[in-house]
């Protein structure tokens, strides 16, 4: 037999913890004593830090934080009979003026009546927005926002 040709499993046994004071593990084992994690069934819930306020809540409160989410633009169902094409899209609202870009992302809420039939297609809408379009005979369907195309810069 070659040391290559060897069957061994990677898996080790566990400590056997408990069992005395000879054993090495023994009397607390191997938990320090007292306190949440010495007890049996202990648990904290990821990010817990004994009721500081944890990372993940304190980094949006540090100064100089800066979101890196895109805020959503907001364009309502009444705005939309201004618009005469068929299809209404991102690159349609601004061309209209009612977004500032046709890379932004954009939400349909439900503002005033749809009386003419559209076919919206943006990132997002309400529920009651999708329902009044298709009141009005149209649709919407959800589309991912319009990526920038990416420029090279000058090389001098």
């Amino acid at each position: 037999m070659k040391y290559h040709e060897l069957q061994v499993s990677s898996s080790k046994n566990g400590k056997r913890v408990g069992r005395g004071i000879a054993a090495g593990q023994g009397k607390t084992a191997g938990r320090g004593t007292k306190g949440q994690m010495a007890r049996t069934g202990a648990k904290r819930k990821p990010g817990f830090e004994g009721g500081q306020n944890p990372l993940m809540q304190r980094l949006p409160k540090l100064p100089g934080f800066t979101s890196k989410r895109i805020p959503a633009e907001v364009v309502y169902t009444g705005q939309l009979d201004a618009i005469s094409a068929k299809i209404i899209d991102t690159a349609v609202l601004a061309e209209a003026g009612l977004v500032s870009s046709a890379h932004v992302v954009v939400k349909l809420l439900v503002k005033g009546d749809v009386t003419k039939k559209h076919d919206v297609k943006l990132q997002n809408a309400s529920a009651a927005a999708i329902e009044a379009l298709q009141k009005a005979g149209g649709s919407f369907e959800k589309v991912a926002r319009v990526a920038r195309v990416a420029t090279r810069k000058k090389e001098d």
